[in-house]
């Protein structure tokens, strides 16, 4: 299976805040912007996998900025790394501002997916190639992220974390 690039899942969802995706506040819902981020991330998997791929975790969400009504929102998600049969994804929240059309990052998550067969059954996925320094960046944080995971899931002793020892040594 030859590795691909980040670049190869990109995906860019853009769309507008409409009055019934929002609350009292006139700010996106919450639940609205991770919907948006899980297909997202989905197709970004499924561009790096070429298989069915599954939601197994939102491993991180910030919202950082409101999204008010009418906003142009612009959900970038790719694979920062690939493991056995599980991808984490990185996405990136934009809004435009309508005026200038200056784009301010709002919000970010991580999501991890795992590729899967048509009985559901986790299959091999292709590696990952960094390329851009933040590229490089993500996913060499990527193995601590999901080594803490598991830690917390308590599937790894901490012991064995070593990107985590590594940390505070």
């Amino acid at each position: 299976m030859n590795p691909k690039h980040p670049s190869e899942s990109l995906t860019i969802l853009t769309d507008l805040v409409l009055p019934s995706e929002t609350n009292p506040l006139n700010n996106l819902f919450g639940g609205e912007l991770l919907a948006r981020m899980d297909r997202a991330a989905s197709i970004a998997a499924r561009r790096h996998s070429r298989r069915i791929t599954v939601t197994a975790s939102v491993n991180h969400v910030a919202f950082n900025r409101s999204i008010p009504l009418g906003s142009v929102v612009t959900v970038e998600a790719k694979v920062s790394r690939a493991f056995t049969s599980s991808m984490e994804i990185f996405l990136d929240v934009w809004i435009e501002d309508r005026e200038s059309g200056i784009r301010t990052k709002a919000n970010e998550a991580i999501y991890t997916f795992v590729a899967v067969n048509e009985s559901g059954n986790p299959v091999p996925v292709p590696q990952i190639i960094p390329e851009t320094p933040l590229e490089k960046e993500r996913f060499e944080a990527a193995l601590r992220r999901k080594q803490l995971s598991l830690v917390l899931a308590g599937k790894l002793n901490p012991h064995e974390a070593t990107e985590l020892k590594a940390l505070f040594v």
